[in-house]
């Protein structure tokens, strides 16, 4: 990068961590209300000399050498897929909380690994991390508000930049991220593991070896019933309820909606063109506080105003439409719906089952059969299947760290890339805009800036 380009992507990092510094857990460097954007669909001005980051592959790396910032529950998670994938070295490690870091550092000492540096204690110590000249990766598992800081100083500092779901929370941030990867001429990535579940792979593969026909629906969700993690005293229960006193939206859409972009070539010749979005009214968290939480617990103050399922309507510029809902605050079943509808047949997941025009048993869903699996598995878990199963969430966590790592290795472009991780994430602050607005139209920014018209490299 020039001095200039570094200086710039500096000063951005700092105007984003500067903004976290501001007293409680919002502010407007995080949470956009709804007035602050009149035009989401409009882009920015693109900085002098653009370069799209679509199809760029890594640079070839003999050793990955990672830095990876928040060491809770997610991020040793990761770290223990990282530590079972060659060619990996964790070099550093970074979180608020020290005894958090030890941790991780001891899963590295006794997979015999060298001992990482730690940085820890303040909530800027990951600028220490960022600034290390002995990176290629860094991966922030901060809870939400923290990943854009973190992105924005690993790209200023010249790291590929990864993070948990969503990468930002706001189109300004969002925006940011797309900026900062061009002009670092690094990839900044949202590291979506359900892309690589099994039976996602799996379906990608029908969807374009044409099983389904011409692909006009798909369903996206994130139904998941939290409400115990989400009051705990510790872990995600320090910061995720929050959200649910700020936001009336899509607070999750990505885990969904990352596979079903796969499913419709979105930024490969198809994009989001617009959501409407509405959402119920809020009752299951403050259930729940009324049955588990004595008076003078300090968490009777909080007024929650996400409503428990939000419902949002996805149309494409090519005409196709996608379902996507959210509900982390009631008493069902796990979710994600993954469902598939087009000319000649429909797939639908939990459980996986399939309908195919003219199939032997008429027209009722079927399992997915041993057939179906050998003619359409992916190679990645014909590969790496036997081992991926004592990975986390059904092995596709160990995939999807073993793919990362893979490209980076051997010089390939990224399977996901800045473009997808803001289109993904967008639906956060869209959907809150069209609920506020009596679930008014709003319009998809076109991240790839007219890129997403032709296909991938």
């Amino acid at each position: 990068m020039s001095d200039l380009s570094r200086r710039d992507l500096l000063k951005a990092a700092a105007l984003a961590s500067a903004g976290l510094a501001l007293p409680g857990p919002f502010s407007n460097a995080i949470a956009e209300h709804v007035s602050a954007v009149s035009h989401p669909d409009l882009a920015p001005p693109a900085p002098p000399n653009r370069k799209s980051m679509r199809a760029v592959p890594f640079e070839k790396h003999d050793v990955v050498r990672v830095g990876m910032v928040g060491t809770g529950l997610r991020g040793r998670s990761v770290l223990r897929e990282l530590l079972g994938v060659d060619g990996v070295r964790i070099v550093a490690l970074c979180d608020l909380v020290p005894d958090h870091a030890q941790l991780a550092a001891k899963m590295v000492t006794d997979a015999g690994r060298p001992l990482p540096a730690l940085h820890t204690g303040t909530d800027h110590a990951f600028e220490q991390l960022v600034a290390r000249d002995d990176l290629d990766l860094v991966y922030t598992a901060t809870p939400w508000e923290w990943h854009v800081p973190v992105l924005l100083a690993a790209l200023a500092h010249g790291k590929h930049a990864a993070a948990e779901c969503p990468v930002g929370t706001t189109l300004k941030d969002l925006w940011a991220l797309v900026d900062a990867s061009e002009r670092s001429r690094r990839h900044c990535l949202q590291l979506e593991n359900c892309n690589y579940g099994y039976t996602e792979m799996l379906v990608n593969r029908m969807v374009h070896e044409g099983a389904f026909g011409d692909v006009l629906h798909a369903e996206a969700a994130y139904l998941h019933d939290l409400r115990e993690i989400l009051f705990e005293t510790k872990d995600e229960g320090l910061w995720r309820r929050a959200w649910h006193t700020r936001v009336n939206g899509n607070l999750y859409p990505t885990h969904g909606l990352g596979p079903v972009s796969w499913y419709l070539d979105v930024h490969a010749g198809d994009r989001f063109d617009y959501l409407v979005s509405v959402s119920s009214p809020e009752r299951g968290l403050s259930l729940y506080r009324d049955a588990k939480l004595d008076k003078s617990d300090p968490r009777w103050r909080e007024h929650y105003v996400c409503g428990d399922l939000n419902t949002s309507i996805i149309r494409t510029v090519n005409g196709r439409t996608v379902m996507m809902q959210h509900d982390v605050s009631n008493p069902r079943p796990y979710s994600r719906h993954n469902r598939v509808m087009g000319t000649k047949g429909t797939f639908e997941d939990y459980p996986p089952r399939i309908y195919l025009e003219g199939q032997e048993g008429g027209e009722q869903f079927q399992p997915l059969s041993d057939d179906l699996k050998k003619t359409f598995e992916h190679p990645l878990w014909t590969q790496l299947g036997a081992k991926a199963q004592s990975g986390g969430h059904g092995g596709m966590d160990y995939v999807m760290a073993w793919r990362l790592i893979q490209c980076m290795r051997e010089g390939l472009a990224p399977d996901y890339d800045v473009y997808d991780a803001a289109a993904w994430s967008a639906p956060f602050p869209l959907t809150e805009m069209s609920v506020a607005k009596g679930s008014a139209p709003m319009k998809f920014p076109d991240f790839t800036r007219g890129d997403w018209k032709t296909p991938r490299a």
